[in-house]
Formats: C-alpha cells, structure tokens, sequence
C-alpha cells in the first residue's frame, strides 16, 4: 500500500503567528534597569546574595589547600622558595598544624570534613536566598502584568491572541524568575569566581598561570562564535515548540470535529512532520553546545599537559592545588552555553512583558469627582445622543444613533446581522467608547461615572454565557458584596433556574466544570439570567438572551424575566421576533442606522423592514412545525 505524502503546515503562515519568539539580546541594560523596580522591595536579600559570594569563594579554594597540605606532609615538602600566597597564608599554619598531640593527617581531614559542611550550609543559605528573591520578585512583577491585563480595553483582546496573554502572565514571567537563579546572579557570581581563581593562580605560581591562559583568547574566540551561531539555534527550538503546543491544543479542542471526519490519520502525519522539525531544531542546538563543551574540556586537557611539562621541582601539592583550581577556573566556561540561553530567554520575556505594560488602555476613568447618576425612582434613563461609532477608522458599525428609554421602560432592537444591535450594548457598558456623540445614564455621560460604578448600574446577559470553575452559587453571586445565599435563592427561583439545580444532588453546591460543560446550553442561559438579576442593576440588557433555550424552558424564562424586569429599564436585542411583542417600543437597525421604531403592532401596520423581519421569521417558523408534522 503506498504511502500518501507527508503533510506539514504552511510555513508562511506559521512564522507570522510566532513572529514574538525572536530572541532579544542576551543582555540589556535597559531591561535590567525595569525589573530593579520589582527586586528594589528585596534588597537586603540581594546584598546578602552577593556578601555569600565571597565566603563562598574561600570554602572552594580551601579543599585543595587543605590537600595539597596533607600531600606535603605525606611526600614532604619540595626544596623551592615558597610561592607568593603560601607567604600570604603563613598566618593560617597553626590551624593547619593542629592542636598538639592529634594526628596532623586526622587533623586535616576533621578540617576537611568542617570546611565542606559550611560550604553546604553557605551554598544552601546563598541559593535560597537568591531563588527566595527572585520569586517574590516576580510574584509582583505576575501580579502586575494580571491586573494590568485586566484593566485593557476590550478593544485590545479583539486584536491579541489569548494564547499570547496567558504566556506573558506564565511562561515570560517564569523565564524571568529563572534569570536570577540560573542567569544573571549566576553570571556575576562565575565572573567574581573566575577571578578569583586567577588571581590565586597567579600568586601560586605566575609561570603556569600564564601558561594555562594562554588559551583564554582561544575560548574568547569560541564563545563568540557560538553566541553568534546558538542565537538562531535557540530561536528556532522555541518556534517549533510553540507550533507543536498550538497543533496539540487546536486538535484536541477540535476533537469532535477530527474523528466526526475521519481526520486522525491526516493530523497524526501533520504532527510527525512538527515534531521531527522541532528534532532537527534541538540537533542543531546540541551541536553547538557540544562544540563549546569539548573545546573548553580540550583546552583544559592542552593546559593540564603544558602545565606539567612546566611543572618540574614543584611540589606534589603545589601541582594538586593548581589542577583543581584551574579546574574550577575553567567550570563556569563549560556552562555558558545553558547560561546564555538563559539570559537571551530572560530578556526576551522581558521585552515582551513589558511591551504588554506599556499597553495603555483606551477606556479610562478621566474624571476625579465624578456625577453619580440620581437616585430615586427615576434612575435607569439610558439616552444616546447622536451616536457614531467604529471599531477601525472609519468603518462605521453605527452612525446617528438617538433615542431615549424612560426609567422602567422595556426596549428592543432588531436588525439583521451586522445591522449594529450588539455594538450598542457594547458601547453603553463602555467596553468600548463612541467615536462621536454621548450616551447618558439618568442625564450624565457615561465618561463621567467610574467604569464600575456604571457596570453596577448595568447587568446583561450575553449569547455566549461563559461559567466559571467554582459552584453555582459562586457563578450567580460572582463574589459579589451583599449577595448573600438567600438573594441568590431569590434570583434563581424569580428565573426558574431552581427547577434544576434543585434536581442536583449538591443543589447550589454543585460544580460547574470548566466553561460549564456538565450543564446545557438552556441551563447555562438560566444561570447567566439568575447572574444578571442577583446583580441589582437598574438597567437590564439581554443579548439574543433566548437564543438557546428550547420552548418549554423560554416559557418559564419569559416569566422570570418579565417579573422582575418591573421598575427597571430593560434593553432586549433578539433574532426571535416572538419574543419581544410585548416590549414598549422596538427599533429596527439596518447599515447601523435606526430606520424605524414604534411597537409590534405599529411596526407591522407601516408595512417596513420590520413587518419584511417579520413575515420571513413566521414563513421559516410555519415551515419549520409544517415539516415537523
């Protein structure tokens, strides 16, 4: 059976959707200087940090010196003049000699056991402290970015994929944490080291230190070199990974759809073709690590051999001290690579974060004092005054839009699709301003009212109900102050929502999974009608809010809602022109314009658009119950 050829996806299309996982540079002051304002609160943790670095550095070098004691007296010392820091040291004998009367080499091998004891307990303090650090650190900076995002206009999520959203308060913020335990105090902490170590080096014996770094402009060299060549290396990973995670997740989300059409086989070689790319991705990377590695492991084989040709009349331990010290001397330059990647990833994130920061919403509150609408019975007057309005430009969704509704008058828009009936409720909960004109809660202009003043003053229930996690008392309160067990009892029993919840074995304790998948699409409905009513609002908007409920459960529905629309103004827009004959007036939309309104019946006398909506609903509605019988 020949095999059909391998599928991939379009390439084109995919490096513009991850067009964000270029890498920055490695480092950036800049960057740097932004994310102090998050560690500033955790200085003192930052200076002990650094303050470890030093003693740290004596608990390395004293192992070896210990040693190289020990093969002295062992060997026996050699006949040479004593090197520069064996001088320096001279205070320290005693306490290397020991007290009178032990054993010298059990002396030092106690010393040796305390000395490596501290070094654990220092290491431990000093990576606690520095990892402790950089999660508080970035607990801010999260917490930051997700009020941040939560304050953005809604403008703001039509354009920007979720997905990338939820990488910048997860992902981007963990490869920044990741920076202060494996970068960029790691980096510092490798510099000071090395240093050091050179410095003892050269005060143990500057002939052979000046032979072992020797090779330092070759490994300087390499280094570069492999910045150059890992950046792209790096880069392509992340993009692979990132087309992998998007397949994995758009396929399962899709699942029906897949096995419905006998997809399997077509998706499962698309998925071969990503994983064997990102394969080939991750070679190329590990090719260049690889070559930094055995070049640092080469050069430090080429210097142990010319240090012991040099190494004539040395003594034993001498030698011991200088192998292990070049040797730690060199350990940093092994890890570079992982370090690198690290720092390039961080700031990267970074980038990205802060880019999302500096995000400035459209919908602000520009008022200090603002006019609260009156109280009273007359509250819940919504007025739109020569209303223009455009997501883009000028590619009007609504152009002279007016009309007022009375406090406790009942509303309906119709139109056909596009005519512009969601974006009028979308503009009059301001989560989106008009271009032109104003709208008016009891007389004052919504830029005038806190945006949650006025979303108090405003429920609605959407077509799309969207549940949260949690129970279902917590779904209809929301959290909410003064919406107790009792008012959310209230709600849903004014709904009959309490018809089925009180068929569930938890009743109102029941829990919702995600995006309430355990409930139907009428039950969903209800649940948002009982939201909506809990919330106490003046004003009620309803959103094609019967759309998914079948007829029997519009029934009770239609009771709930016309019960306890009493005393409130309630704005409706509906496809079902059944639905809203009883409303106190109805507008028609067409091109976003409001070409007629009056009531059901007036509407239908004058013979226009609506009485045109209407005849074709009841046409659809009479073939629908014709073909059902």
């Amino acid at each position: 059976m020949s095999t059909p050829p391998r599928a991939g996806p379009r390439p084109s299309v995919l490096e513009a959707m991850f067009e964000e996982e270029a890498l920055g540079r490695a480092y950036d002051v800049r960057l740097l200087a932004r994310l102090w304002r998050f560690v500033a609160p955790y200085r003192k943790q930052v200076t002990l940090t650094l303050f470890l670095v030093f003693p740290l550095f004596l608990m390395e070098i004293a192992p070896a010196w210990i040693v190289k004691t020990g093969l002295d007296r062992v060997v026996g010392p050699g006949d040479g003049v004593p090197s520069s820091l064996e001088q320096l040291l001279t205070p320290l004998a005693p306490a290397l000699d020991g007290p009178a009367g032990v054993n010298p080499l059990l002396w030092l091998a106690l010393l040796y056991l305390v000395v490596m004891v501290a070094s654990s307990a220092l290491q431990y303090l000093h990576t606690m402290t520095m990892d402790r650090t950089g999660r508080c650190a970035m607990r801010d900076l999260r917490h930051e970015v997700f009020a941040h995002i939560q304050r953005l206009h809604m403008g703001f999520f039509d354009r920007y994929p979720v997905g990338r959203l939820v990488t910048r308060a997860t992902n981007d913020v963990e490869n920044v944490a990741e920076m202060f335990s494996a970068g960029i105090v790691a980096l510092v902490t490798d510099v000071l080291k090395m240093t050091g170590f050179a410095v003892a080096l050269f005060l143990m014996n500057a002939k052979l230190a000046t032979m072992t770094f020797l090779v330092v402009p070759i490994l300087a060299i390499a280094a570069l070199i492999f910045r150059l060549k890992v950046r792209n290396a790096y880069r392509l990973v992340r993009v692979r990974i990132a087309r992998i995670n998007t397949y994995i997740q758009e396929n399962i989300t899709g699942m029906k759809v897949v096995q419905l059409f006998t997809r399997e086989r077509r998706n499962f070689q698309e998925f071969a073709h990503l994983n064997a790319e990102h394969r080939n991705a991750w070679y190329q990377s590990i090719r260049y690590d690889s070559a930094l590695f055995s070049s640092v492991e080469l050069a430090q084989g080429i210097t142990i051999a010319v240090v012991i040709s040099y190494a004539l009349g040395v003594e034993a331990g001498s030698i011991y001290v200088f192998f292990e010290w070049m040797r730690r001397f060199f350990l940093p330059l092994r890890d570079l690579a992982a370090k690198y990647s690290v720092m390039q990833s961080s700031m990267a994130s970074s980038e990205r974060i802060f880019q999302l920061l500096d995000t400035e919403p459209e919908i602000v509150d520009t008022v200090r004092s603002p006019r609260l609408a009156r109280p009273g019975n007359s509250a819940g007057a919504v007025e739109f005054d020569r209303v223009d309005f455009a997501y883009q430009g000028e590619d009007w969704v609504l152009r002279d839009v007016s009309f007022r509704v009375e406090p406790g008058e009942k509303v309906a828009f119709v139109g056909a699709t596009g005519a512009g009936k969601t974006s009028l409720i979308k503009i009059l909960t301001r989560l989106y301003d008009v271009t032109r004109g104003r709208i008016l809660l009891d007389g004052v202009d919504l830029r005038e009212l806190p945006q949650a003043e006025l979303r108090k003053r405003v429920a609605m229930v959407l077509q799309d109900v969207f549940l949260f996690s949690g129970t279902i008392a917590e779904n209809i309160s929301l959290g909410r102050d003064g919406v107790d067990a009792a008012a959310i009892e209230r709600a849903a029993r004014a709904v009959m929502a309490d018809r089925f919840i009180q068929t569930l074995p938890e009743g109102y304790a029941t829990h919702v999974r995600e995006r309430g998948s355990n409930f139907s699409a009428g039950q969903r409905q209800l649940l948002a009608f009982a939201r909506a009513l809990a919330h106490g609002a003046d004003v009620l908007v309803l959103d094609e809010a019967t759309s998914s409920i079948d007829s029997e459960t519009e029934h009770w529905v239609q009771r709930g809602i016309h019960t306890l629309m009493e005393h409130k103004t309630a704005l409706v827009i509906a496809h079902r022109l059944s639905t809203i004959q009883d409303m106190d007036r109805i507008y028609v939309l067409h091109k976003g314009r409001i070409v007629e309104a009056g009531t059901h019946q007036a509407l239908l006398a004058e013979g226009g658009f609506y009485e045109r909506l209407y005849r074709m609903q009841y046409r659809g509605d009479e073939s629908e119950v014709r073909s059902t019988a």
